[in-house]
């Protein structure tokens, strides 16, 4: 028996999210299958996490365990091969059987892209946050710096969100200007659902000038999440990198 881990990017614009679902077609559904024409039997992917629909990867991590003994381009080219344009595996790595790809996890990189110029780009429109009026991208950055560190994010999460802690830990919170998009990188140790997304819609609305940015503090002290921004719209959001500590593979 073997474990391995893959490495994977894809456009969520077609798919109910990641995890599998009765009322959809999902990422992980189609890797599965693809793993079972390949393998000749069904196969369980074990993912870092999830994400939502139309929410996009880069860094997507999942790990299968199979006895057969299939070099491991077979789970990069050749699986390739049996997937549709918009999903694919950049890397495959044999891993200790014990890895776990959620609780092994060490931290995780989110970017969330918004584009913000007058008129819509097509060329952006799957894979960003149209915003029109030009935003405060200065007023963001010192927004962004109250994120930093652990905070009780139950401001910023989904209502229907069944964590059972709140408490995140972030590491950076950054915002950069790159030509016509703003963009927002956020690393921490783990999030809640939608967290990103609601961090997102409340720097969009500091740099829209409707949110001060020195009113962080105080929302991430009161909790309600009626108080923070929308959550944002999910095609600008992408899962950028899965961190792990190094190990050695057999």
């Amino acid at each position: 028996m073997r474990a391995v881990k893959l490495v994977i990017e894809y456009d969520g614009t077609s798919y109910c999210g990641w995890q599998l679902q009765p009322n959809g077609i999902t990422i992980q559904q189609v890797i599965e299958e693809a793993l079972a024409k390949m393998l000749g039997q069904a196969v369980r992917l074990h993912s870092s996490g999830r994400t939502d629909a139309g929410v996009h990867a880069l860094g997507m991590v999942a790990s299968f365990k199979t006895a057969k003994e299939l070099p491991l381009r077979a789970y990069s080219d050749g699986l390739n091969c049996l997937l549709p344009p918009d999903i694919a595996i950049r890397e495959a790595a044999e891993v200790p059987l014990s890895f776990n790809p959620r609780a092994d996890a060490i931290g995780k990189h989110y970017r969330y892209t918004i584009y913000n110029a007058k008129r819509r780009s097509p060329l952006m429109r799957l894979t960003s946050w149209h915003l029109r009026g030009e935003l405060d991208v200065g007023q963001m950055r010192e927004a962004a710096s109250y994120f930093v560190g652990e905070h009780d994010f139950a401001a910023f999460r989904a209502s229907n969100c069944v964590a059972k802690t709140t408490v995140r830990r972030l590491f950076a919170v950054s915002v950069a200007k790159e030509g016509d998009s703003v963009i927002i990188d956020v690393h921490g140790s783990g999030f809640l659902k939608n967290m990103v997304r609601v961090i997102a819609g409340t720097l969009a609305a500091v740099g829209q000038g409707k949110l001060d940015a020195g009113a962080i503090p105080g929302l991430l002290a009161g909790g309600d999440r009626a108080a923070s921004g929308i959550t944002a719209p999910p095609q600008g959001l992408c899962l950028m990198e899965v961190f792990y500590r190094p190990f050695i593979s057999r």
